[in-house]
């Protein structure tokens, strides 16, 4: 009973323009997600093939995707893929909570991070793999193809990265 009066003291302390902010944000990442996913399936469905050749360090090609972020944890088995889904489904409800405890520049890096997630989610469950398009390269060597939502998903994680050490530090400089 305790944890349920918590959590309602919880939801009722978040104020609606936050809520309101938020949407906006993710429903942005997640258009331009679908907009920039659906231009290269377009590409595949008039082309067959989609192998776009833009300089010395960037190509587009189609990579369908069955594991997490640039590729990793694949796997042919359906067991498997959908525990992963699942994991990513509780991640997200956590990274949602983080958003929401926090009321700094934190919040809206969870939310940029959870609205690339959110955009891959959506690919995992409506085509059953992440469709990754953009690859870059220098001589022979090919980072992971990855596509719009990981670019999200990533800034946010190392912008993250970045304020915990920078404005931790301030913080316990400021402590002692």
């Amino acid at each position: 009973m305790r944890k349920t009066r918590s959590s309602l003291i919880f939801m009722r302390s978040i104020p609606f323009k936050k809520v309101i902010i938020y949407f906006i944000i993710l429903a942005i990442i997640f258009f331009l997600d679908r907009v920039s996913k659906l231009y290269i399936l377009n590409i595949v469905k008039n082309d067959g093939i989609v192998d776009i050749y833009v300089n010395d360090f960037f190509n587009i090609i189609l990579v369908w995707n069955t594991g997490i972020g640039f590729g990793l944890l694949s796997f042919d088995k359906s067991a498997i893929y959908n525990f992963v889904t699942m994991l990513i489904v509780v991640v997200n409800i956590a990274i949602l909570y983080l958003a929401l405890k926090f009321n700094n520049l934190k919040s809206y890096l969870f939310i940029i991070i959870l609205g690339g997630s959110l955009g891959n989610l959506f690919d995992r469950i409506y085509y059953s793999a992440v469709p990754d398009f953009i690859d870059l390269n220098y001589n022979d060597f090919h980072w992971f193809v990855f596509n719009v939502a990981d670019i999200f998903i990533s800034t946010g994680i190392l912008c993250l990265i970045l304020v915990e050490l920078f404005f931790n530090k301030h913080e316990i400089n400021n402590e002692k």
